[in-house]
């Protein structure tokens, strides 16, 4: 009865404190902050979280240890929140007090942040001290169930018999549905296995239960994956999946200009294609034909003998994936650009440089020759073919 009288002392004081205007706060009076009803309520609620903090301290206490008494009275936990209390809102009118030049004033003036009337920085001390307060009321709690519990494990050990702690089981033992030590005679199957013996213990439910739902998915994919088809089974995912594959890499080839392969390659004969054609001719194959095509390593382009064929395609496909000791120049150029090389070659032909190679492979005439963009051009006629 004195401890409930002491707490509602101790909170109606210091619900009176915070009735009380600072009387030393400098300059006219001014609107306080304590008018503010959100201020009332977190300053009441941090009087009440104090309050409970002070009544499981001293259960904690009488729970860690009854010798402890003496020690409690000395430094009462229901006194020393009673203290800090009254110490904190006696400090908070000198606080949290707002004159006319105050942070109130300023707030006002100088249009800074406010929370529902309060100064912002206010409002976040107050909140924060309210949730250390909560911090500690639920850590005096943990250590009260530990407490009790370890109280409890100890009185029940005093007490229970050897049977009751061979048949005492852990919350783990009975979600898995496991059978006490002393049941162990009813549930042995009579098979020994070097001393290992087999028990007939149930499987625990969780494992049961996902079993089960594993057999019913197993039933609903097998009914719409291979019986009514509503679904694509796994191969023709991937039949799609290449699909759409090939579809992007298509599109993707396409909008980089490289669509082009030696089955859809045509004879280009812009000057800008053919002058590209041409730069990419001596970087890259004048080495073996030189560049005015008359051959070295490799054969003559200028003559109407062709080991490989003289129409576009063929060409396209030899340069693209090589032949003998010639490069695949795939991995160097763009299909594109292996397209226009293909077509300079072509305005090579009939150019008769000096000192050509001697022919090599099958006699071809030409139809028709684009316009080579090089100052050789006007050395370039236009052919007949031989029927």
């Amino acid at each position: 009865m004195r401890k409930t009288t002491k707490y509602t002392l101790g909170l109606l004081t210091a619900l009176s404190i915070t009735s009380v205007q600072p009387v030393w706060a400098a300059g006219p009076p001014a609107p306080s902050i304590f008018n503010n009803p959100l201020t009332l309520t977190f300053i009441i609620l941090m009087v009440l979280l104090l309050v409970i903090i002070g009544i499981l301290a001293n259960i904690l206490i009488g729970a860690a240890d009854v010798k402890l008494k003496k020690k409690k009275k000395a430094a009462n936990p229901a006194t020393l929140a009673s203290v800090i209390t009254g110490l904190l809102l006696l400090a908070a009118p000198a606080l949290f007090a707002q004159d006319a030049t105050g942070d109130t004033a300023k707030a006002v003036t100088t249009g800074a942040k406010t929370i529902a009337g309060m100064p912002s920085s206010t409002f976040y001390i107050l909140a924060t001290v309210m949730f250390l307060e909560l911090f500690i009321i639920l850590a005096l709690l943990i250590n009260i169930k530990f407490l009790l519990k370890a109280e409890k494990d100890k009185i029940t050990s005093e007490t229970e018999t050897a049977e009751e702690k061979a048949n005492k089981l852990t919350w783990w033992d009975r979600f898995n549905a496991l059978r006490p030590v002393t049941e162990e005679s009813s549930l042995d199957l009579g098979h020994d296995y070097d001393g290992i013996r087999e028990l007939n213990n149930r499987l625990p439910g969780w494992w049961l239960y996902g079993f089960y739902g594993c057999i019913l998915f197993a039933g609903v994919y097998l009914y719409r994956f291979h019986v009514s088809h509503t679904a694509p089974s796994s191969i023709q995912e991937y039949e799609q999946s290449v699909v759409r594959a090939e579809s992007q890499l298509k599109e993707f080839i396409k909008k980089q200009g490289d669509a082009v392969d030696e089955t859809n390659v045509k004879l280009l004969t812009g000057a800008e294609d053919l002058a590209a054609g041409k730069a990419l001719f001596v970087k890259s194959c004048a080495a073996c034909h030189l560049e005015s095509g008359a051959g070295i390593v490799g054969p003559n382009l200028t003559d109407d003998y062709w080991l490989h064929g003289n129409d576009i395609k063929s060409m396209f496909k030899v340069v693209r994936y090589g032949i003998n000791a010639m490069p695949a120049w795939q991995t160097q150029m763009s299909n594109k650009q292996i397209a226009q090389v293909s077509s300079y070659i072509k305005t090579l032909h009939g150019t008769n440089p000096p000192n050509p190679k001697a022919p090599q492979g099958t006699l071809m005439k030409e139809e028709t020759v684009p316009t080579a963009p090089a100052a050789d051009s006007a050395a370039q006629t236009k052919k007949v073919a031989m029927n």
